[in-house]
């Protein structure tokens, strides 16, 4: 500790003050004033720059660069991955596996398969969609089965956000792998590792403590479906609506694994190199989907073109949120932020994964958003990541991923939707929903220290 007393100036006091400071703005302006979290980091942004000394020019020129390579980067990743599961929803896919699922289990298997619906559902798609599409599949599940609701509930709430926090190509996880030069393949293949051990534990497993702990749970009845509502005829196959859903997964892999095993001039290599990048995998799935999925749908190039065109309002938000995060995290490493957390951890001798967990647990915490957290928390502990080797740098994303799930509460709009769809009590919602975040945030660090230290 004397060492890192004595290596310590009046310019990294300020600094930290700075970082303290800009994060406090923005956790009030978000939680208080209730501003949108885009306007947020940009004045967070701001303030730090010019309580860090940084001349206006280069605080201006920071923000903007950093905005600019995160839409880059980003940006149409999330466009296409909304684009995808646009197709699935209209098409009829998501309905699909869901009967086909369901149609084989029954009893004490239907928590599980609503995990794996869930799972299988929400890879392509945004948390706040897939919640939307998924909660009638549970309402109607939970009354055709006579199954308490957080029974069933909570396992695929479990599914859905453990893919939000870890899984590319979810905004999150792609956010902190841009921003700390992770490889998206390795990021995806060990957050599949992690996940699902962390969903067994927190969906079926949790869901049936939770069943027990709110037995009265009881959504409006207004919100129970009906009947599916799908013409079961002009729907995508299983199979292929499973292959669409998976292709992007499966080159993403092939690419992270063609990178380890193969070298450098092997043609194969190439040529999933550039098949397996995020951006050809997740345009080649929409393509795909656009014939796979569109044509048993009988969607003409007309509903199609419109199925993309609408797919792209609902995510304008998440994009603008995550380039202002990534304005943010430019912000930061330019002003020299990041070099005194580098020491300031080093002389500690705190592990880095654990660093940036906790420093997305404290974000999390004060803004409710899993994506401010990420991309703040990136930003932050970003230099580490160039002293990391690529495996641990991917577990960098998911330590930080695992962070910025920790107990939603009050200030997070995932609580409150889950609060309505269920029908539930602040109280309810707490010892539930909230409670089920902190499992899967827990166990996820828990599994991702020893990979640290295993690999």
């Amino acid at each position: 500790m004397s060492t890192l007393a004595a290596g310590w100036t009046g310019h990294d006091t300020r600094l930290i003050l700075a970082t303290v400071l800009a994060i406090a703005v923005i956790v009030v302006l978000i939680s208080k004033v209730k501003l949108h979290p885009l306007l947020a980091l940009t004045l967070g942004s701001g303030v730090l720059g010019l309580v860090a000394g940084t001349p206006v020019d280069k605080l201006l020129k920071s923000f903007t660069n950093g905005v600019g390579s995160t839409v880059a980067s980003v940006g149409v990743l999330i466009a296409f991955g909304a684009m995808l599961g646009k197709l699935l929803a209209d098409s009829g896919g998501a309905d699909r596996i869901v009967d086909t699922v369901l149609g084989r289990v029954r009893g004490p298997g239907l928590p599980w398969a609503m995990a794996l619906v869930a799972a299988l559902i929400g890879l392509p798609m945004f948390f706040e969609i897939g919640l939307v599409m998924l909660i009638p599949v549970v309402l109607l599940v939970a009354k055709r089965s006579g199954k308490p609701v957080l029974l069933l509930g909570i396992p695929a709430l479990a599914g859905l956000s453990v893919l939000h926090g870890l899984i590319p190509p979810h905004p999150g996880p792609l956010a902190a792998a841009g921003s700390l030069n992770a490889n998206v393949g390795l990021t995806l293949g060990l957050g599949l590792l992690v996940g699902l051990p962390t969903v067994i534990i927190a969906g079926p497993l949790f869901g049936r403590l939770a069943a027990k702990m709110v037995p009265d749970a009881a959504p409006p009845a207004r919100l129970v479906p009906e009947s599916e509502g799908t013409d079961e005829k002009h729907r995508p196959s299983f199979f292929a609506t499973l292959s669409t859903v998976l292709l992007p997964v499966v080159l993403m892999l092939a690419k992270a694994l063609a990178d380890i095993l193969a070298d450098k001039g092997n043609p194969a290599r190439r040529i999933l190199d550039f098949i397996g990048d995020p951006l050809v995998a997740l345009l080649l799935a929409v393509l795909v989907g656009m014939v796979v999925l569109g044509r048993p749908a009988r969607l003409n190039r007309e509903r199609l073109s419109s199925i993309i065109g609408d797919s792209l309002g609902p995510i304008a938000g998440i994009v603008l949120i995550v380039a202002a995060g990534g304005g943010f995290k430019q912000t930061l490493v330019d002003a020299g932020v990041g070099d005194v957390i580098t020491s300031l951890s080093q002389g500690a001798h705190l592990s880095p994964l654990l660093l940036g967990w906790l420093v997305a647990v404290a974000i999390r915490l004060a803004t409710g958003s899993a994506t401010v957290a990420t991309v703040s928390a990136a930003g932050i502990v970003a230099p580490l990541a160039a002293t990391l080797d690529p495996t641990h740098n991917a577990l960098l994303v998911l330590a930080i991923g695992a962070g910025s799930l920790f107990f939603s509460h009050l200030n997070d709009a995932g609580f409150w939707l889950v609060k309505e769809y269920f029908g539930m009590s602040v109280g309810q919602t707490l010892k539930s929903w909230s409670v089920m975040e902190t499992v899967i945030s827990v166990v996820a660090i828990a599994l991702i220290l020893p990979l640290g230290a295993l690999l």
